[in-house]
């Protein structure tokens, strides 16, 4: 029996009964208080968050815009087809991630499994085309070529095709009017990746996953503008998925319509051109290597000379931008990009650099004039110059005696600027040159715009070189330490040349000087750098950005902004001198270089002008250059590997003039066929619905929209 007293018994437990109700209280306070914090301090928020769990969102893709012709003809726009497309994340829920699916699917469209299979994988370093380079979110079309019967059977045998949808969309088309591709300049369209999706968030031009993007050209360049808005609707849902009400929507805005200075029949005829020089000059022998002419790569540019607007660029080997709709076969990636196919997808007229030959000589003119030599001084055109026990000679012309410059660019004779450029050099200080030497010749090739990008509406163009003295020090800091363990003062002739340029490898020798005046050594140039400068003189010396957009126009007509062409920089010559170049390039045409290819020409009616330009490249055949301008056009022309200026790229040039001012055989002048007589106007026509009124060489654009219903019916 306890000897502990009954009212201390009863105290403990009176203690003990309080701390529990205590706590019990506190505990009803907390949850009370907590829920006080959730229903009416917090709870508008919580109510919102909750109803948006309940939210399911619809993407209507945006129309993306057409890319038009200066007389409003599609050279892209878009048209309805069936797309077969898949869900990588539902094929991958699957306990044999979707092979069997997969495996129906390939039965059904006429494909193979490995081919349907390749069309679903991620792209990564190690893994081929084709594949899968967006978004793994978002459906990846498997064909956008599927039959009707097709679409029926997916759509209406659903359970077998769980992750596959069967939908008409709105497809990339490239109709290549008059068979003028235009490709390197439209470029082309690949899916959106995740990285740009998170690039992009926080940008006016945010990216959804259904998105393709522009990957080069045109497509790339006024992407944001071409892609529009795409619309989303929002379904308030409940929680087995039923739509309940609709909620706050945003309408898809299509994209806007991209005008440019571009002339379909004009590229047609120079594409065409283009390619038969090629082929002509594949026929051609090479007494230099003995062989054939190779003729593996061109370009050429067609531009007005007093707006800097391309109204053709053309590029060889050139590829179907059809290619990349719906995604690329693995074949026609290979063609496009393997080693044997010669980079299709390179821009040779933006992206092709090659020595300049003698087109550059109206470079070196300005140089001798800025440097104080006279334009119509007497110069001697002997057939060789010796410098340093080096042998120069003349090669497209023989000793012409006492000349003016005006005659040396007739006559293309190089021994006259040979020996001006070394003349140069040596005032310069040659070997040990000066604190500060004037370099005429490199700096007036940066005045006119080479080593730098013309500023031209195409992405990735590239700058050129002028390789002058920071650019030797430069090369030599690059190489010095090659060159010095691979060199040998006693050894073959490669080990002499790199021992040599180990030692003296930064200095800018009387060769290099010499060699660089007549547009050949290390100097090199793309198509519109010289379109851009031969375009300048043509038009009393203002250099233009190159462009190819002329307007940007919303879908419905109503808005539109000009794309107006701007300058940037004058040439570095005074009016007079370039009236003397102007003259003398006249004279190539009638009497020099290129007079054979111009016989018959209407010279009162269209003065025409010229250079010719033949570059030798180590290890290659020579390239081919041909530069010209009318008072309306500039058109640069070249080769890789065809021969001489006017022997590969003469006739082409000749024949896309006859075809710009309806000039026959004869000369004589047909206006009812010029396909250009002058340069364009502004816009094309808009009428009062805001449809852009087409030229005539297709359909005006329709608005091909039709309801799923009514286009697998």
């Amino acid at each position: 029996m306890s000897n502990i007293p009954e009212t201390g018994r009863t105290s403990r437990v009176t203690v003990r009964l309080v701390a529990i109700q205590i706590l019990v209280f506190s505990l009803l306070l907390t949850l009370g208080g907590r829920l006080w914090y959730l229903q009416i301090r917090n709870g508008d928020e919580y109510a919102a968050e909750a109803s948006g769990n309940h939210v399911q969102q619809v993407v209507d893709p945006a129309v993306r815009g057409s890319i038009l012709d200066a007389r409003g003809v599609p050279l892209a726009d878009n048209e309805t087809r069936l797309v077969v497309s898949a869900s990588r994340t539902a094929l991958m829920k699957m306990d044999d991630e979707g092979k069997a699916v997969l495996t129906r699917l390939a039965n059904v469209l006429g494909m193979s499994y490995t081919d349907v299979k390749n069309k679903v994988r991620l792209c990564d370093a190690k893994t081929p085309q084709p594949c899968w380079n967006g978004s793994p979110f978002q459906p990846i079309p498997i064909t956008d070529e599927a039959t009707t019967q097709q679409a029926l059977k997916i759509r209406e045998s659903s359970e077998d095709f769980p992750g596959i949808s069967a939908e008409p969309t709105a497809v990339r088309r490239y109709p290549a009017p008059a068979k003028a591709q235009t490709s390197q300049v439209l470029g082309y369209l690949s899916p959106v990746t995740d990285e740009e999706i998170q690039k992009a968030e926080h940008t006016n031009s945010p990216f959804l996953r259904s998105d393709m993007v522009g990957r080069s050209g045109l497509e790339r360049t006024y992407d944001s503008a071409l892609r529009g808005k795409a619309g989303v609707t929002r379904y308030q849902v409940d929680n087995l998925g039923r739509v309940m009400g609709k909620a706050k929507s945003d309408p898809a805005r299509p994209g806007d319509n991209v005008v440019t200075s571009i002339d379909a029949r004009v590229q047609a005829v120079a594409e065409k051109e283009l390619h038969q020089a090629m082929v002509e000059a594949r026929k051609q022998h090479d007494r230099n290597t003995g062989t054939n002419y190779k003729a593996d790569a061109g370009a050429v540019v067609v531009m007005e000379n007093k707006t800097g607007r391309v109204v053709s660029m053309a590029s060889q080997p050139d590829y179907d931008p059809n290619s990349w709709v719906g995604g690329i076969s693995a074949k026609d990636y290979a063609k496009l990009t393997g080693k044997k196919s010669n980079y299709p997808l390179l821009n040779r007229a933006i992206q092709g650099q090659a020595a300049p030959g003698s087109i550059f000589k109206v470079i070196s003119s300005s140089a001798a004039v800025n440097a104080g030599y006279p334009f119509n001084g007497r110069y001697n055109c002997s057939s060789s110059y010796n410098v340093g026990g080096q042998v120069f000679k003349n090669f497209e012309s023989e000793s012409h005696g006492a000349i003016t410059l005006g005659r040396a660019l007739e006559v293309s004779c190089d021994t006259v600027f040979y020996d001006l450029a070394y003349k140069q050099w040596v005032k310069d200080g040659g070997n040990k040159p000066k604190k500060d030497p004037a370099d005429w010749f490199y700096k007036t090739a940066h005045d006119f715009g080479l080593g730098k990008e013309t500023g031209i509406d195409l992405p990735n163009e590239v700058k050129g070189r002028v390789p002058d003295r920071q650019w030797k020090k430069d090369f030599w800091k690059a190489n010095k330490d090659s060159w010095c363990k691979t060199g040998k003062k006693d050894g073959s002739y490669t080990e002499r040349i790199a021992y040599e340029s180990c030692l003296e490898g930064m200095k800018m020798r009387a060769g290099d000087s010499v060699n660089y005046s007549i547009g050949q050594g290390d100097t090199l140039v793309t198509p519109i750098q010289m379109a851009t400068i031969y375009a300048a003189i043509a038009n009393g010396g203002t250099m233009y950005d190159p462009t190819i957009g002329k307007a940007i126009i919303s879908a419905d007509g109503k808005k539109v902004r000009d794309i107006k062409p701007q300058a940037h920089g004058k040439l570095p010559d005074s009016p007079k001198t370039l009236q003397q170049i102007d003259k003398a390039l006249e004279g190539v045409a009638t009497r020099g270089t290129a007079a054979w290819r111009f016989q018959n020409w209407p010279q009162k009616q269209i003065p025409m002008h010229a250079k010719t330009g033949t570059a030798e490249v180590y290890g290659k055949q020579t390239t081919s250059w041909f530069a010209t301008y009318t008072k309306d056009f500039t058109i640069v022309m070249t080769i890789s590997q065809g021969g001489t200026g006017s022997g590969a790229s003469g006739p082409a040039v000749r024949k896309i003039y006859d075809a710009l001012y309806g000039v026959d055989a004869k000369g004589k002048i047909h206006k009812g066929k010029a396909l250009l007589p002058k340069p364009q106007a502004d816009l094309p026509k808009i009428d009062k619905d805001g449809n852009i009124e087409a030229g005539r060489l297709t359909k005006p654009i329709v608005n091909d929209e039709k309801k799923p219903e009514e286009a697998v019916q």
